[in-house]
């Protein structure tokens, strides 16, 4: 067993970086005679076909948060975090049928933009620095966090060393070729990354089993703790706040979930950019597919080695070398970085090309679309609103760089938490109920009106941290509710909601009809494929809960 990088896996790591670098900078080239126009760096020149969209749509939401953070999670409390790859699949179909058509009709370049043709422009303004800052501040630093900590783990490089290498090699290509660049390299990269995650899983599995093979690790891994593949947790578990009961699949998750493919601007892009809104709604259904075996390769490896860490006879059997940065409850985030180790020479380059090509593709992604909000939201809206294509070109691409700055000084700073994944969640649920319920009041009610919506996700705010604080010091308070993280998701979107409407009622009277959504029948017409896609995918997850409801 090798515990150290040998020269076939720096050769593969390093080939696997030439290839993303050269096809990033080979796509991003202009044409001859032609400018990079607004379009073309924003929304790829609305070119994409479907197969590009659905592996795009994966290699952005798969990151270090999947790989290093979900297998924390897996490690820590086992497959019901599972939940949220088995319901993403769900709302990917709700997405593609009833978001979309909406989406594209309008022609977006982002999100925020939806806002000001439904609502005003003031809103827009608050949405965009509410998501700039998220995209900055959580998402970035997060990902970069947990980037730097695989290699510091992996390969002994110094956090900060690995912050800036990481930050260097996504905005090699990704500042200068736009959603593009992203898109075209997001290919190669889900390659590699189901390619890595499908070893790493083999790798885990078969040493539980001593040689066994995958099989007969499952059954090792099931038998040695079963609680781990319950689906559901009683309110008397350890980990019901995180994943609370029943509520997962009828309360909050829904907010997660649907606020982050329905209405993030880093993955919602990509369907943007489709040919045609049948090409977007097939790239929506592979990526409903694909989320459904993301489970078997982050969060299957987070049990083995739970499994691997607590059984004495295992560890004896493994040897001394294998006792460095040992995963734990306390550090369960170490258990994804841990396993590479067992890996042979060769196989080791290739599950590490895979995390790297989750964490860049990630860290691309969140860059293009955080210039692509802050270009076409605030600058062309407030600073230049007659700037040409190449201002608008440029600015994007420096605002990208300034966010990547901001976002790796503060990725250090959270060296102290745990289960990142959950970290991410949590802080996301901060802003993202408000955004939902604008959203899909603005989509399914007429009636709501501007003040409404700004009322509604202003006062969002302060509901969620009472929630969130509450149980930290205010356990005095009469109002007090100490309530999952999940549920608080749930209650905050439900509360916001009744606001939005409670104002738009006592303004007496609806939006004007221009800004209203049609909600024409035809539009929401789908293709055969989409539909039966649809309803395997809906078969598959009831299948799979039903096998692990215990």
């Amino acid at each position: 067993m090798n515990t150290h990088f040998e020269f076939w896996d720096y050769f593969i790591f390093i080939a696997y970086a030439i290839l993303i670098l050269g096809v990033g900078l080979w796509v991003s080239r202009d044409k001859e005679g032609h400018q990079k126009n607004a379009e073309d760096y924003f929304l790829a020149s609305k070119s994409l076909p479907w197969w590009a969209i659905g592996a795009s749509l994966i290699a952005a939401n798969i990151s270090a948060e999947q790989f290093i953070g979900m297998s924390g999670s897996g490690f820590a409390l086992g497959l019901a975090i599972a939940s949220y790859e088995w319901m993403a699949a769900v709302t990917l179909i709700i997405v593609g049928k009833y978001f979309l058509p909406i989406f594209i009709e309008k022609g977006l370049y982002t999100i925020p933009e939806f806002v000001e043709k439904r609502y005003s422009t003031n809103l827009k303004t608050i949405l965009a620095v509410f998501w700039i800052g998220l995209y900055v501040f959580v998402n970035l630093a997060s990902v970069m966090y947990l980037g730097s900590l695989a290699l510091e783990t992996i390969m002994g490089i110094p956090m900060i060393y690995g912050v800036i290498g990481l930050a260097l090699f996504a905005a090699a290509y990704s500042l200068y070729g736009g959603l593009s660049a992203v898109a075209w390299t997001d290919v190669i990269q889900v390659v590699f990354l189901v390619l890595g995650g499908l070893v790493t899983s083999y790798i885990a599995l078969n040493t539980v089993s001593n040689g066994e093979g995958v099989i007969e690790g499952l059954k090792t891994v099931y038998n040695a703790t079963p609680e781990r593949f319950a689906m559901i947790f009683e309110e008397s578990d350890e980990y019901y706040n995180m994943l609370p009961g029943i509520g997962v699949l009828v309360g909050g998750l829904w907010v997660a979930n649907l606020y982050y493919w329905g209405f993030n601007q880093y993955i919602i892009q990509r369907t943007l950019a489709a040919k045609s809104l049948r090409e977007s709604q097939k790239g929506i259904l592979l990526a409903a597919f694909l989320k459904l075996i993301i489970p078997l390769i982050v969060v299957i490896p987070g049990i083995a080695a739970y499994v691997m860490v607590n059984d004495p006879e295992i560890m004896s059997r493994l040897g001394d070398s294998v006792q460095n940065n040992l995963p734990s409850l306390g550090q369960a985030d170490k258990a994804y970085p841990w396993l590479l180790q067992f890996l042979p020479t060769g196989l080791k380059g290739v599950a590490f090309a895979a995390l790297a090509a989750a964490i860049v593709s990630s860290l691309a992604s969140m860059l293009n679309s955080t210039s692509t909000i802050f270009t076409m939201d605030i600058y062309k809206q407030y600073i230049n609103p007659n700037a040409s294509d190449k201002a608008t070109v440029g600015v994007g691409r420096l605002s990208a760089a300034v966010a990547l700055v901001i976002a790796g000084i503060m990725a250090p700073l959270l060296g102290g938490i745990d289960q990142a994944f959950q970290f991410i969640q949590e802080y996301t649920g901060i802003v993202s109920p408000g955004i939902l319920a604008v959203f899909l009041l603005g989509l399914f009610w007429k009636k709501t009106t501007n003040k409404a919506a700004i009322i509604g996700a202003l006062a969002s705010i302060p509901i969620a941290l009472y929630f969130k604080v509450a149980p930290n010091g205010w356990s005095t308070s009469p109002f007090f509710v100490d309530v999952p993280f999940m549920d608080q998701m749930g209650y905050t979107c439900l509360l916001t909601m009744g606001i939005i409407a409670l104002v738009s009622y006592s303004q007496h009277h609806g939006v004007d009809d221009e800004k209203g959504i049609p909600l024409k029948k035809e539009l929401f017409k789908t293709s055969p494929l989409f539909n039966i896609g649809s309803f395997a995918v809906l078969l598959i997850v009831a299948a799979l809960y039903a096998m692990f409801w215990n």
